[in-house]
């Protein structure tokens, strides 16, 4: 049986939004080098804010050194100060045409530092979720008032929300906790 419409439309706002809280945890510096910790960075180029992705290819050659190497050599500059910008804790080394990225060794206390910064972006995307569900009971209310669909067809319906909001909610924790395993692991 097909899933109801509403159902459906909040089944994939969740996906999005989890991927999305996935997404901001892959830019939390757990140490090992990432292209995904810069690879958002904005770059003057051409007279235009532009994604380091977008103008330069970006390697992790070793787990402490990302290495940003420009398509275009006038890029080097922009990009250093991009990075020095960004405030990553990176100290970007221009070498020729590339820029290399080393990680420092993460403290104690910068370990802490980040696992709260994943509690508070997995807080984020559960605030998301509830907003999502709010949305899609709101939705099945008003079909119920307007006679639509009847009650009990209502109160199945929230119940698979539920239902969802749960399992996307667990996901959301099993992935933070993943996150912070790895943080305090290093």
């Amino acid at each position: 049986m097909k899933p109801h419409p509403i159902i459906e439309d909040m089944i994939h706002r969740m996906e999005t939004a989890v991927n999305h809280t996935l997404h901001e945890f892959a830019t939390v510096h757990t140490g090992k080098a990432s292209p995904a910790m810069v690879e958002g960075v904005m770059v003057d180029a051409y007279g235009s804010p532009m994604r380091l992705k977008d103008v330069a290819a970006i390697t992790t050659p070793d787990a402490r050194l990302i290495v940003v190497q420009p398509w275009d050599k006038s890029l080097v500059k922009p990009i250093e100060k991009a990075l020095q910008v960004a405030n990553l804790g990176i100290n970007p080394a221009v070498d020729g045409a590339v820029i290399r990225l080393p990680l420092p060794e993460l403290s104690r206390e910068r370990r802490q530092e980040l696992v709260k910064v994943v509690h508070r972006l997995a807080e984020e995307g559960r605030v998301a979720l509830r907003n999502i569900r709010r949305d899609a009971i709101d939705q099945i209310k008003k079909l119920e008032k307007n006679h639509e669909i009847s009650e009990d067809d209502a109160r199945r319906l929230e119940k698979e929300v539920q239902q969802h909001m749960d399992r996307f909610s667990k996901s959301l924790g099993d992935h933070a906790e993943a996150k912070e395993k790895e943080l305090l692991s290093l």
